[in-house]
């Protein structure tokens, strides 16, 4: 597994915890940042699911508009917490992270759903996504 397939994973982990939990993401970031120091084994996938959190944090407005735009008769509040999590994820990495190639975005996004989700969350997640890469 790549070192960005497992930031992804810790990405999703402080989002979701976040969300459930009704914390700031800025709030489970700096907790994780914590644990994070003492394992410098993990240091690489740390430094990209940092990055993936705070690209989320500082354009959340923007991202969840993409996806309400494009969710076709879902609001983020009806999504599943993965789900939101997730879209929120591949959207930055589709809108502002250039370094990641939009099909990559996707395919890592639709993974991450398989894993942690419902059967019906893949194409849901491939859908939004998609539309919102067309779009920009």
């Amino acid at each position: 597994m790549s070192a960005r397939t497992k930031a992804r994973k810790r990405a999703l982990d402080i989002l979701f915890q976040a969300d459930v939990r009704g914390d700031e993401p800025a709030t489970v970031l700096a907790a994780e940042a914590k644990r994070a120091a003492g394992e410098p084994a993990r240091q690489a996938s740390w430094l990209y699911a940092r990055e993936i959190v705070d690209g989320v944090i500082d354009n959340q407005d923007a991202i969840d508009e993409q996806i309400t735009t494009f969710a076709k008769d879902w609001t983020l509040a009806r999504m599943p917490a993965v789900d939101r999590a997730v879209l929120r994820i591949g959207a930055w990495e589709i809108l502002y992270n250039d370094e990641v190639p939009t099909a990559v975005a996707i395919d890592e996004a639709v993974e991450l759903v398989k894993e942690f989700s419902s059967d019906e969350s893949g194409p849901f997640v491939h859908g939004v996504l998609a539309r919102i890469a067309r779009a920009s």
